[in-house]
Order: structure tokens, then sequence, then C-alpha cells
């Protein structure tokens, strides 16, 4: 796995480094603004890069308009966003773009080694991997749609942990059930959130992700 980190803060983004090349992954680029991490995804092609929300010069959205940009050109190009905090907005704007091989997580994660590196294969791989605080900060803002409404509290725990990137399996143990009830909680989420069998996007991630425009309408 070859990777590029972009985060304007030095002491983080070589601590960043030396955990990644503890694991035998290949950082071969460090950034510290948006331009050189554009400029080192053009001359490394990496599989995956890990962006900083806030970079210089306004320390606001740079970063999310950097990987927002390099997703643009580099289309198979796996990102990991890293922010100090719940940025909503953010995320929508990252998000519009697909699900597939993309991650939000708070900077904190990153202390919890075993989570941080299962997130970061996890998106290489072209899944998803999205903070539990985020997840619940959206479901909160959109209680409002009358689908959601019709969850119930169980499904709401699978819809969430859904939308943190966790196949059935792990769903099953974080909720100690069988794979047979998430299955079930699963089809059932799908018809209440009207999401048919034939819809040709990830209904996992649209089940909670197809509200974000209505988030930000809401904001």
């Amino acid at each position: 796995m070859r990777i590029v980190i972009a985060e304007d803060d030095a002491l983080l983004r070589e601590g960043l480094a030396l955990l990644l090349k503890a694991e035998a992954l290949d950082v071969v680029a460090t950034a510290g603004d948006p331009d050189e991490f554009l400029a080192a995804v053009e001359q490394h092609h990496p599989d995956v890069a890990l962006v900083d929300v806030r970079m210089p010069p306004t320390h606001t959205d740079e970063g999310i308009k950097a990987a927002v940009a390099a997703r643009q050109r580099y289309p198979g190009l796996a990102v990991l966003v890293l922010s100090a905090y719940v940025e909503q907005a953010f995320a929508t704007e990252l998000l519009a773009g697909g699900s597939a091989g993309l991650g939000y997580l708070l900077k904190e994660r990153v202390g919890r080694v075993e989570q941080f590196l299962d997130a970061l294969r996890r998106v290489a791989e072209g899944g998803t991997a999205i903070d539990p605080d985020v997840v619940t900060q959206l479901l909160s803002r959109t209680r409002s749609d009358p689908r959601l409404d019709r969850l119930s509290p169980r499904e709401l725990d699978v819809l969430k942990l859904m939308a943190e990137g966790l196949g059935n399996a792990a769903i099953a143990q974080r909720l100690v059930v069988t794979d047979g009830a998430v299955h079930k909680h699963i089809r059932s989420i799908f018809a209440k959130l009207d999401l048919p069998p034939d819809d040709a996007t990830d209904r996992r991630v649209t089940a909670v992700l197809r509200y974000l425009e209505n988030v930000r309408r809401m904001g």
C-alpha cells in the first residue's frame, strides 16, 4: 500500500509516517499544504491519501478541497480524511462524489492504532470508514425525515454501523447478534428507506449518506 500524507502539523505528520512505516506500509511522500499534496499525488500515484481537513493558508477547508480535487483527477485514489472536529458540511462536500474508497475520521482515532489501521485498510480496499461521531450527528440532525422515523431502535443501531463501513459479520459481533439477524434488519432498513433492490448505488452507505443533502439544507 503506497500512501501520501497531507498534514500541516509537522509533529503529527511525522508521527503518522513513523506509525505507518512501523506497520510495513509504504509512505511515499508527506506534504504540509494542499499544493504539495496534489503534486505528491501526481508524482507518486499512491493507493491512498491521508488528508487533514484544515490546512494552510486559511486553515478552513483547504484539505477537503484538495481531497476532492485529487479524487476528481485520479478516480482510483482512496482518501482517508482526518479532522479534529466533526465538520458535517465538509463531510458532505467530500462524500458528494461517492463513498467508495473514502473515509472520514476524527484525529483522536489515530491514537487507537488498531481502529485507525483497520479504517485505512478498509478505505484502501475500496470500502468506507466514517467516524462513529460523524454518523451519530448525521442521524440526530436528520431524524425529522419521516423515513428515518420508521426505523426501530435496533435498526438505527445497525444503520449507524453500516454507515461506519462495517460489514454484516462485524455488525453482528458488535451488537452480539447472529449474521442472520443483521441481514434481516438490513433488508428492513432498505425497505423503510425506499431503497429498492435494483438500486445501482451502494445501498449500505446510501441508507445514511443519502440524507447528507438534507443535512446541508437543514444546516
